[in-house]
């Protein structure tokens, strides 16, 4: 029986892991790198180890190390999480010879399922289904173009060791795929220390839907379902939900047998992930298996009321699995949001800093029969680091059916505040307002198809914007008669607010006029619509509800110089309530354009410079790779936007910059 588990991982996964484990009566072990002395799962665990610096090969990837913290604390089991040791063999076995408990699936299945290549071969053994390709290892970029061609594009480059996005590129061309083999190596290298790669045909049109399989070490292997993971960003999961709304029962069914097949023929024990590509008749080939508990993992919880984590402990114990495949049942549906830290208006490029706010919405079951969770690693005043994963939390929501728990989610989002950092939250709330997302018509192209231009925040139009003016207009009348009643002042006649305003926001006026209330008022046009206000807003409150003629919203609300900030379902604007007589006089005013910027590149995220392509004096073309920028262990390439000359380059190879610091000029 366990006493002491130590959690071999970071963040928001070694905090879940600890919720479970504390649940069950067992001891937590933190481990800790010199970057997160202060980490929310430090504070958490009942003790916490000191492992090394804050590069992840000399702290959490250092096998040495955690060894050593389980020797020093007495600890008796690991748990890896996701990411770092979780998929490593060498590690499984090291702490089989101490005598340690791995939670996790025997080595030789993490052996055999970690290498992409023989997974691919053992899969086809087994009689699952697989995407045509070119399994061998590849030298160099030369042969990754003849291979390509041989299978024919478009291609995706892999690493064989990879996993996370990390490592991955899809090639149209002979140029992408040069491009893309050195990328995919140079990224596979840093990130596991294994630069092996290999070629697969890309389907087009995926989805990515993965099954979730659980086995005991009696020889029972379940599936719990599965998770429609094919919202996606640069090969990374973005979006999840469970059940997928595109599978039946026959295709959930046969995904479901040929995944448990794949886990009894390696032998596979505790929770595991086999990941398929399913285009758009249905059919479906194996893409790997994850040897680990997935980051997605809450939404399997979620509609099937199974904690795998537990269910982990317990098949590490020597349990029996207490349930059969005809006991678990898919109830409702559950998705997932991962908030990153990253601007989506910037290309979602990576953002560091310092959490000056974070405050999530409340956990737990809701009136309307929904439930929240939120798995998070973070905390108010604590920073996100460039040395890991810019994951901030997981917001999850769970409905009876698809579009509540869609109508939760945004909702959810709604009530996130996060400030410090760039954050992905208004591109989430947009996904969520997506028709067609909401008919659930996706696939991995999903965001590049619906955002071909990149992420710009959403306008509001005719009812939306008319009731966040009003929403503007009773914040802004509630801070003008609170100013007027500030003590201490001479004396002299208090002055209140009159009855008109004008409302500017996104570009358009609304004359209204506000009649108050104790809850609220009535705000009404120039055209004599009538809008009935409540209000929980009170001055310096930053997230308030409104029910405007029965809707509710929940808005988050900052004053901007004399104006208000108001963001609400991923749109953000500013609001300038005035009265007529001034707001006549501000459209007089100047307008401050931006400073120009378009003969210099200028750094998207804080990374560090690792190649500069190009010299001073050379003539360069549009879409011509100037430089390489690595951020959170991924590699940035930048290139250029029009013909031009490099007049001059301010920065040398090894340069650790900030967010939008010169690079080189242009002439």
């Amino acid at each position: 029986m366990m006493s002491k588990m130590l959690i071999a991982n970071r963040g928001e996964i070694a905090c879940r892991v600890m919720r479970t484990a504390k649940r069950m009566g067992i001891a937590t072990v933190a481990v800790y790198s010199e970057a997160d002395a202060g980490a929310l799962h430090v504070a958490m665990a009942d003790e916490a180890v000191a492992i090394g610096p804050a590069a992840s090969s000399q702290s959490y990837l250092d096998v040495a190390r955690i060894l050593d913290a389980v020797k020093q604390t007495g600890a008796d089991a690991v748990h890896p999480g996701y990411g770092f040791l979780s998929e490593n063999a060498g590690f499984a076995e090291a702490l089989e010879a101490a005598g340690i408990t791995f939670i996790g699936p025997p080595a030789s299945a993490i052996r055999a399922m970690g290498d992409k290549i023989t997974s691919k071969k053992l899969a086809a053994e087994a009689g699952v289904s697989t995407v045509p390709g070119h399994m061998g290892l590849i030298e160099h970029a030369e042969e990754a173009v003849s291979i390509a061609r041989s299978i024919g594009y478009p291609v995706m480059i892999k690493a064989s060791a990879g996993g996370g996005g990390k490592g991955m590129r899809i090639a149209w061309t002979d140029a992408e795929a040069r491009e893309g083999f050195q990328s995919s190596r140079n990224e596979a290298k840093s990130a596991f220390g294994d630069d092996r790669i290999f070629i697969e045909k890309f389907v087009t049109d995926p989805r990515h839907i993965e099954i979730q399989v659980l086995g005991d070490r009696h020889g029972t292997v379940l599936h719990l379902g599965e998770r429609e993971c094919s919202i996606q960003r640069r090969n990374q999961k973005v979006i999840e939900e469970a059940p997928s709304p595109f599978l039946d029962a026959e295709t959930r069914a046969a995904m479901g047998a040929q995944a448990v097949a794949l886990a009894k023929a390696v032998g596979y024990t505790s929770a595991g992930t086999v990941e398929f590509i399913v285009d758009g008749a249905r059919n479906f080939y194996f893409l790997e298996m994850n040897t680990r508990l997935q980051v997605e993992h809450p939404v399997t919880e979620l509609v099937t009321g199974i904690d795998l984590v537990e269910q982990m402990i317990r098949v590490a114990r020597g349990e029996k699995l207490g349930f059969g495949q005809a006991d678990v049942r898919l109830t409702g549906s559950a998705i997932e949001s991962r908030l990153y830290a990253e601007d989506p208006l910037r290309n979602f490029l990576p953002s560091i800093g310092r959490l000056t706010r974070y405050r999530p919405p409340a956990e737990g079951p809701r009136p309307d029969g929904t439930k929240l969770r939120n798995d998070t690693g973070v905390f108010e005043g604590g920073e996100i680091s460039i040395h890991y994963d810019p994951m901030i939390a997981k917001l999850c929501t769970y409905g009876p059916d698809r579009a509540s728990a869609i109508a939760a989610m945004g909702d959810a989002l709604d009530e996130f505040e996060m400030e410090g950092v760039g954050h992905n939250l208004p591109f989430l709330s947009a996904v969520m307002r997506s028709p067609r997302f909401r008919a659930g018509r996706l696939t991995t192209a999903f965001i590049a198809e619906e955002f071909p231009d990149g992420f710009a925040l959403e306008q509001p139009e005719g009812e939306e914007a008319l009731r966040l003016a009003a929403v503007a207009l009773i914040c802004q009348d509630a801070l003008q008669r609170r100013a007027g009643q500030i003590s201490g002042t001479l004396h002299h006649p208090r002055r209140l607010p009159g009855p008109a305003w004008v409302v500017s926001l996104a570009g358009q006026d609304f004359a209204l006029t506000l009649t108050r209330s104790a809850e609220g008022g009535e705000v009404r046009t120039a055209e004599g619509r009538s809008l009935t206000v409540s209000s929980s807003y009170v001055p310096g409150r930053t997230l308030s509800r409104f029910v405007i003629d029965g809707m509710g919203m929940s808005v988050k609300i900052d004053r901007v110089g004399s104006g208000l900030r108001l963001r609400w379902q991923g749109m953000d604007l500013r609001a300038d309530v005035r009265s007529p007589r001034v707001a006549a006089l501000a459209r007089l005013m100047p307008v401050k354009l931006p400073p120009d910027t378009s003969k210099s590149l200028l750094c998207p995220m804080p990374g560090v410079v690792t190649a500069l392509s190009v010299s001073e004096g050379d003539e360069v073309e549009a879409g011509q790779v100037l430089a390489t920028v690595e951020a959170m262990k991924m590699e940035n390439v930048l290139r250029a936007e029009r013909r031009g000359t490099v007049k001059r380059i301010a920065v040398s190879p090894g340069a650790s910059l900030a967010v939008d610091e010169l690079i080189m000029e242009f002439a």
